[in-house]
């Protein structure tokens, strides 16, 4: 015996072939390395070698070892029964773990032709020579699932301490490994390892062991004439106390082996030469060589060990699979390589889990989608919004002949309300998502609701703030005159500001459109329970530079709500209610400014929550555009229906305009001030005509007094009683203004600068007349008409819109303002110098 020493072998291989008789075939071989010596030199002496036991793969070279054959299969011979058992269970993808061992690393190279064209995958290739935990822990990294280890038995027990670490084992993983182990074998190898034998036992649970079979399942004959049983009972008795060797049925086997190739050998010769007989065999004669080499090969019968066949050599056994199940090995399956069948014993196999488990980690993509119910209730409330809208449309165009209503502008009203429902349709198409509507709907959504926000906010502010900016224009400027501003000049500035969001937004689409993005997270765990990860993906709106174009977006509605809030500032102090809603335009550009603020953040930090940020969405734009058409059109309702009246009485505005290089404050009683009411226009142009009526009347009466009182003295006494009742009437005309403080100082000042003319005062003897003819005396009329015509100048005048308000000196030339172009000269007329 070699002893499996290579020098030994070979000696005792010469010594035979020197001394030995000439030898047909050499039967034997056990261990790899002296098999592969002596295989190798074999051809030299036309000697044809069968083993019983040698499994190593690299026997399997035709080139290198011609004349060798083995009735054992190979340690490769496993290679198509795991192909088989990996297609069986629909495994495709693989991972494999080999110990640095030549014996390992040719089984495993030989698995990765194998695999390379049947369409499974072998994701990852591990080796190590110590330490398996490393190699263990990049598999699990790399998501394998089913292991194919070549490894012994010692290394056997490291990798299952480091795959319970791992927590590779159970119902998501499958460990294939080589089932020639000895019974037992992972007690001989515990106390070598680190973990414990509970934990050990718990990883090996399950693992399929896959090595050739060593008799026949089958029960029939034969060519010994015996079944497989039969044999395996004779020999246990034979062997009596003897150690069992699992490669005795292969012995047994090679030896009818030879037999049936030395019958066909002499078959061949007798049927071809009469005259050479296997006897004349040498080492030199090649020809005999040859033909117990082709015998061999077409050698096949049915033997202990199943169908005997030579494939190239190699033997087409049969391969069995052995699973481990409560700390034993149970037979669950085999494959015959001669027929290529895998058959697996009903309802043998136990795996882990209710399903064999998957070759990787199932990735299900989820779409997170909007909640139907969530969608449901905001489209509900978007409704409501809506109609409220309709009914303050409704409310606006029926009452738009209304004083309130049309003071405050109808046509710019009906705007703000469209912006709103503009704003509220966005909302439907917000809550759209992959769920809803395909792919390509999905990012033609992505511009509409885009456009449909921006131009309905635009339409919205823009039309209040034009409202807001006539007012300012009207009644800011204390010098101005007349200003007439119609609704078609507003129309064009809200349309110049929807002309700049259009530009930016046919820019934004031309230049870098927006696209549907998916948005992966990270997988999570089946909430079922099945071996399954879940992967969220979430859909988005979004192009290459969306931050800039999102800035210059920002940055022009913010520059718009900034000039709402200087104009609601400037006309702050204007008080008529039916023109002035600078007061709720502060309180609607405040609210949705701190709303959109809120609301932009918050989206942005849920954005992987599509339910949370469309609420949130939502939500803004239902308060801002409710909140801004309450705003507008609550307080117009209420005044209409209470006393619709009150917003249109107070015709004196005030304005106030603080200015270092001023002392004192400017306060003008300004009239004819809203000229974009046309009713009130009309009705203060018929009474300002009936007024100037009378004042012609007057004057002509006026101007008869004054040519009385510039005659003679004596001509005074024949005034008639008419006359006093015409500067009566004269004086009456006061009563048209309200009575100030300035008017008493103008008056207070006037009797200082200019003291009454003593008409008659050399005569003291009047003073002693009747009290009544003293009154009508004519230095008393004179007295009250130098008194009382510079204050129908100050106060009268500019009630009826003949001298301009900021006059403010009774001696002014009329003809200084164009409101006194109508007045008669004979206003010019000082009586007090007289």
């Amino acid at each position: 015996f070699s002893q499996c020493d290579n020098a030994k072998g070979l000696k005792a291989f010469y010594d035979a072939i020197k001394y030995g008789p000439n030898h047909l075939m050499v039967f034997g071989g056990v261990c790899a390395t002296v098999t592969s010596i002596i295989a190798e030199s074999l051809k030299g002496w036309n000697l044809v070698q069968l083993s019983f036991a040698a499994t190593t793969p690299e026997l399997a070279d035709k080139k290198k070892y011609p004349y060798f054959f083995r009735t054992v299969p190979s340690d490769n011979a496993v290679n198509p029964a795991i192909l088989k058992l990996l297609k069986h269970y629909h495994w495709k993808r693989v991972g494999t773990l080999t110990q640095d061992v030549q014996r390992f690393s040719e089984v495993r190279n030989d698995l990765t032709g194998v695999l390379y064209g049947e369409d499974i995958e072998i994701s990852d290739t591990e080796s190590f020579s110590n330490d398996p935990c490393t190699s263990v822990k990049k598999l699990k990294g790399n998501d394998v699932r089913i292991i194919l280890g070549q490894f012994d038995e010692e290394m056997a027990v490291k990798v299952f301490c480091c795959a319970y670490d791992e927590e590779m084992y159970g119902s998501k993983y499958q460990w294939i490994i080589p089932g020639w182990y000895e019974n037992l074998w992972w007690e001989s190898w515990i106390n070598s390892s680190q973990c414990l034998s509970k934990n050990l036992l718990a990883a090996m649970e399950g693992y399929i062991g896959v090595d050739f079979e060593p008799l026949s399942s089958k029960t029939n004959k034969t060519i010994s004439g015996r079944t497989p049983q039969q044999y395996e009972k004779e020999y246990n008795a034979k062997r009596g106390d003897g150690q069992s060797s699992k490669f005795h049925g292969y012995a047994y086997d090679g030896i009818w082996v030879i037999a049936r190739t030395l019958q066909r050998a002499m078959n061949y010769l007798n049927s071809t030469n009469k005259h050479q007989k296997i006897e004349d065999f040498n080492y030199t004669n090649h020809k005999l060589g040859k033909i117990f080499l082709n015998a061999m090969n077409e050698t096949r019968f049915f033997g202990v060990t199943g169908e005997v066949v030579f494939r190239n050599g190699e033997r087409m056994g049969t391969i069995k699979f052995t699973q481990f199940q409560e700390q034993k090995e149970v037979k669950v399956g085999e494959y015959n390589a001669v027929d290529d069948k895998l058959v697996i014993i009903n309802n043998s196999i136990r795996f882990q889990g209710l399903e064999p488990p998957k070759d990787k980690t199932i990735i299900q993509e989820e779409l997170r989608k909007i909640s139907l119910p969530l969608y449901s209730i905001l489209s509900a409330l978007t409704i409501l919004g809506m109609i409220m809208a309709s009914a303050f449309l409704f409310f606006n165009i029926k009452n738009r002949n209304q004083k309130l209503i049309k003071m405050s502008s109808p046509y710019m009203n009906n705007l703000i309300i469209l912006g709103g429902m503009l704003s509220y349709a966005s909302i439907f198409l917000f809550g759209l998502d992959g769920s809803f509507v395909s792919e390509k709907t999905f990012e033609t959504l992505c511009t509409v609701r885009t456009w449909i926000l921006t131009v309905g906010y635009t339409t919205a502010f823009g039309a209040m703030f034009a409202k807001t900016w006539r007012v300012h224009a009207i009644f800011k400027n204390v010098k101005m005159k007349k200003k007439i501003i119609k609704d078609q000049k507003l129309l064009g500035i809200v349309g110049g500001m929807l002309l700049i969001d259009l530009c930016i937004l046919i820019c934004w689409q031309v230049v870098d459109p927006l696209r549907r993005t998916v948005e992966k997270y990270n997988m999570e765990p089946d909430p079922a329970g099945r071996d399954i990860s879940i992967r969220p993906i979430l859909e988005h709106c979004e192009n290459t530079h969306m931050t800039i174009w999102l800035g210059i977006v920002y940055a022009y509605k913010g520059l718009l709500m900034l000039f709402g809030c200087f104009l609601a500032w400037e006309t702050r102090n204007v008080s008529i209610p039916a023109l002035n809603d600078s007061k709720y335009i502060g309180m609607s550009v405040y609210n949705v400014g701190i709303m959109c603020i809120i609301g932009a953040a918050v989206s942005f930090l849920t954005r992987d929550q599509p339910n949370v940020q469309f609420c949130i969405v939502a939500l803004v734009i239902i308060f801002c555009s409710t909140i801004t058409l309450c705003l507008v059109f609550v307080p117009k309702l209420i005044t209409l229906r209470t006393n619709p009246d009150a917003a249109t009485q107070n015709r004196r505005f005030q304005f106030t305009q603080n200015q270092k290089k001023e002392d004192s404050k400017t306060s003008t009683s300004v009239t004819s001030v809203n000229q974009a009411s046309t009713s009130r226009l009309e009705g203060l142009q018929s009474e300002n005509h009936r007024l100037r009526m009378k004042i012609t009347e007057l004057d002509k009466d006026l101007e008869e007094v004054t040519m009385q009182l510039q005659d003679t003295p004596e001509k005074t006494t024949y005034i008639k009683q008419n006359h006093y009742q015409d500067l009566n009437d004269i004086l009456s005309i006061r009563n048209f203004t309200d009575s100030k403080d300035g008017e008493k100082a103008i008056l207070k000042n006037h009797l200082d600068q200019n003291p009454p003319a003593q008409w008659g005062s050399s005569d003291p003897s009047r003073t002693s007349k009747d009290p009544i003819e003293d009154i009508n005396s004519p230095e008393h009329i004179q007295r009250r008409l130098s008194l009382q015509l510079p204050i129908l100048h100050h106060a009268y005048l500019p009630s009826i819109g003949g001298v301009d308000a900021s006059c403010a000196s009774p001696c002014v030339s009329p003809s200084a303002s164009p409101r006194h172009r109508h007045v008669p000269p004979s206003f010019r007329v000082m009586v007090s110098g007289l």
